[in-house]
């Protein structure tokens, strides 16, 4: 697979309404976006998060998210470049109400513009230093994006766990099957050891008896 952004999309919260991949990408990322979209809050946001050793990029606003997956190596400036360039075109092609009113993947013709993109600023050298000298993304965003990167720049890095949900579900399960056990297991001991005590009275008590009444003959209990 090449280097660059492999994949990219714009969703209305968890509703994907246009994407696209780079030849070569394959379908594993799905899982782990949904995951993503899913974790998303509903207030505007940027993050980065971090699978295996790719990097998922997402700038959210007003209720559109748009998402972009990279090679770590790739680093974060141009991938949030990228989108920020996805924000502006998607904002250009379409009113809020076609957004709002899309159904999933109802923006088939933006894929189109992705792919072109995705293509450029996966190539172009010049890119990166363009971005700088424009300055477009906010003051507020800039910093954001620096607190992520130093973050990750410093190895704590946020790891996704798509199956995390069905794990903690699984071991919940035989954590009570395991407790069940165990409860058995002492309620058997708890009932063994009870017999074991009465007999011992039982036993205990026959012996002082017997001594008492003169056993074996029982002479002093007679009347």
């Amino acid at each position: 697979m090449s280097s660059g952004i492999i994949h990219a999309l714009v969703a209305r919260g968890t509703t994907v309404l246009a994407e696209h991949s780079a030849a070569g990408a394959g379908g594993w990322f799905r899982q782990v976006t949904q995951a993503i979209l899913e974790k998303i809050p509903a207030h505007d946001s940027k993050l980065t998060y971090v699978y295996d050793r790719y990097l998922f990029h997402y700038i959210s606003e007003k209720g559109v998210v748009y998402l972009c997956i990279a090679d770590d190596r790739f680093g974060r400036r141009v991938p949030f470049a990228f989108l920020q360039d996805a924000v502006e075109r998607l904002a250009a092609a379409y009113s809020a109400d076609e957004i709002a009113a899309a159904p999933p993947l109802g923006l088939g013709a933006f894929a189109r513009t992705l792919a072109a993109q995705m293509d450029y600023y996966s190539r172009s050298p010049q890119v990166d230093s363009i971005r700088q000298v424009q300055g477009e993304i906010s003051q507020v965003r800039d910093v954001m994006v620096q607190n992520i990167e130093r973050v990750l720049e410093r190895g704590d890095r946020i790891e996704i766990l798509v199956d995390k949900s069905n794990s903690l579900n699984n071991a919940a399960f035989a954590f009570r099957k395991r407790s069940t056990a165990l409860k058995r297991q002492y309620w058997w001991r708890n009932q063994k050891l009870l017999v074991t005590v009465i007999f011992a009275a039982l036993v205990f008590a026959y012996l002082l008896i017997s001594s008492a009444c003169g056993f074996p003959t029982w002479s002093k209990c007679r009347a």
